[in-house]
């Protein structure tokens, strides 16, 4: 059973302690067993956190609120990276667990990104899948690969292109690679998340030994 945190989450215990676990995070109307698949799929061995957002947008959950699409509350923005950054810092204590890796959707790589740039000791790095900026002027913090699709009617390339400029601007190395898709999700983001998380576990394996 799991133990009585700040948001509802699953957990999955991982086979390998030498992979840094990943904090799950998914978009608009998804859950908190909505990216697990893929997080063993991009993550083979890792442990997974996948909280649910708590903020309704009608029914569907998010992990922030928003006056419309494109358009976001950043009072709110501000108080859900903090209280998300505190459930991580719960969990692993709850689990025993090393700093994670964020693996983000939309509103969920939103939110990751808020993470990394209002609480940068949150989390050892993040893959946001269709992310832009959600903040207009971002913080920049002592410090990531973004995955946009060209033909997204969601979040714009100017977004993308600025979260990648202010986590680069913050110290963050940033690969951010734009696919011939749009807001939906491809095999090429599940391929290209995968070897860059590899690459980043490999890294940090490196950097242990």
């Amino acid at each position: 059973m799991a133990p009585a945190l700040a948001y509802i989450h699953r957990f999955e215990p991982g086979g390998d302690s030498s992979l840094p676990p990943v904090l799950l995070l998914h978009g608009t109307g998804g859950d908190e067993t909505d990216l697990l698949p893929l997080g063993r799929e991009i993550a083979p061995g890792s442990a997974l956190l996948s909280p649910r957002g708590n903020v309704l947008e009608g029914d569907m959950p998010r992990f922030f609120r928003r006056y419309r699409e494109g358009l976001f509350d950043e009072d709110d923005v501000r108080r859900r990276a903090n209280e998300l950054s505190h459930f991580v810092s719960e969990a692993r204590r709850a689990y025993g667990l090393a700093q994670p890796v964020a693996l983000g959707y939309s509103n969920g790589a939103n939110i990751a990104a808020a993470v990394l740039l209002t609480h940068p000791k949150t989390l050892a790095g993040a893959i946001l899948l269709r992310a832009t900026t959600p903040l207009a002027e971002p913080p920049r913090p002592d410090l990531s690969g973004v995955l946009s699709g060209l033909n997204d009617s969601v979040i714009p390339r100017s977004g993308a292109e600025k979260l990648a400029l202010a986590l680069a601007g913050a110290g963050a190395r940033v690969e951010r690679v734009e696919l011939p898709a749009g807001h939906g999700l491809t095999q090429v983001d599940v391929d290209r998340a995968k070897a860059f998380f590899a690459r980043e576990a490999a890294l940090r394996s490196g950097l242990k030994t």
